[in-house]
């Protein structure tokens, strides 16, 4: 029984009217490690358009989009997700990966639990959530956003699509993005917003010359020490009311000087800094640009921010959330913006979002797993939520 059929079916399972479970296997089957797709958006399409829902693919450069909609006016609830993943690893020569006991596009079950690249980010969650999506809301409008662009650049993904919704009349009330946000045990946390991410690319330029002549040189590397000597002595401040503290930290040096008696011309570091809702990307920009100017007056920088700091403050959605998870799971969930960047950066411009999903000890690792049990949890509390937000 393909993933199709076993939604079809109808058979109930474990309390759930489809079992996320083939669902699951058939998408971990897809080998689409970004920016490929290998049929998964065929695989979610295929079950969701039976479940009435109109499916509209969205290509943008290399990366394939779907977006899906069942109902319409509002309230409009949109569940987001993704299908890529991050590659498995090295090859073997007899076919496997290594450190992988299970052929990461298998979906092996194994005592009980379902291993496979996705199988906790996303795969497993989007399983889940289309299980969900078999019982007709009760009204408004239920949609899906589902990108294959999540683990790359982001930039031909979500973004671009929640464009296109706003363009056709799409914009949702409200977003749940399915990633793995419990920590120890299924619904213990639930996120309401991200640190900001920014990197800075600095280069500073000095005066080679010989190490016994200082006074006819300028060292490069002591400007650049100063530099981030003044960039991390202190602080950049002591969390706020929803966020902990914003982290700046030096990620490489380098100055690629073979001699040991010879002053370079050129230093070189990267920094990257999680920052939280106290900061804006162009406030931090500007202190970094302060420090060179006081240190370095030679100098190149380049910035990259793969997102700002977003909150969506507690609320009627978040309430919804936190009560169907209780019910649900047993656990009142933490509300917390800890860990990295998710397209909810790029939903929050839209309408309120948070995120839900599975325990993530194994993402990203090898051997990813999830136990089935924990899945088709995770399909009945989607559905809990469902029934919160539009009955």
């Amino acid at each position: 029984m393909d993933a199709s059929d076993a939604i079809a079916s109808g058979a109930p399972v474990h309390g759930l009217v489809a079992d996320p479970l083939p669902i699951a296997q058939a998408l971990i089957r897809c080998r689409s490690v970004t920016p490929a797709d290998d049929g998964a958006l065929a695989v979610i399409e295929s079950i969701l358009g039976p479940l009435g829902f109109h499916c509209t693919r969205l290509r943008f450069n290399e990366t394939e989009n779907l977006f899906a909609r069942r109902g319409e006016g509002g309230p409009h609830l949109c569940l987001a997700g993704h299908t890529d993943v991050v590659p498995p690893g090295a090859a073997r020569a007899d076919g496997g990966y290594e450190g992988w006991r299970h052929d990461p596009f298998a979906a092996t079950v194994e005592n009980g639990t379902l291993f496979g690249r996705g199988a906790t980010d996303m795969k497993g969650g989007l399983a889940a959530m289309i299980a969900a999506a078999h019982r007709p809301q009760g009204r408004g409008s239920l949609s899906f956003l589902v990108t294959g662009d999540e683990e790359g650049d982001a930039h031909d993904g979500t973004v671009r699509v929640l464009d296109w919704m706003a363009a056709n009349g799409h914009t949702p009330d409200m977003c749940l993005v399915g990633e793995p946000t419990s920590k120890a045990v299924l619904g213990d946390t639930v996120k309401i917003g991200r640190r900001g991410s920014l990197t800075a690319y600095l280069t500073v330029q000095g005066t080679q010359g010989h190490v016994a002549y200082p006074q006819r040189a300028d060292n490069p590397v002591h400007r650049l020490v100063r530099v981030l000597h003044r960039l991390t002595a202190a602080p950049l401040d002591r969390g706020s009311e929803w966020f902990e503290a914003s982290s700046l930290q030096v990620t490489t040096f380098d100055v690629g000087n073979p001699a040991t008696n010879v002053v370079p011309a050129e230093a070189r570091a990267t920094l990257n800094i999680r920052f939280n809702n106290l900061h804006t990307a162009a406030s931090l920009e500007a202190s970094i640009r302060a420090a060179l100017e006081a240190e370095a007056p030679r100098h190149e920088t380049r910035f990259s921010c793969s997102g700002e700091s977003f909150l969506t403050q507690p609320g009627p959605f978040v309430e919804a959330i936190r009560r169907a998870v209780a019910t649900t799971t047993g656990q009142e969930p933490q509300l917390d913006t800890g860990g990295g960047t998710s397209d909810a950066r790029f939903i929050t411009h839209h309408c309120p979002v948070a995120e839900f999903g599975a325990v993530g000890t194994t993402m990203h690792k090898v051997d990813e797993c999830t136990p089935v049990e924990e899945l088709r949890a995770l399909a009945r509390t989607y559905d809990a939520i469902i029934r919160e937000c539009l009955g």
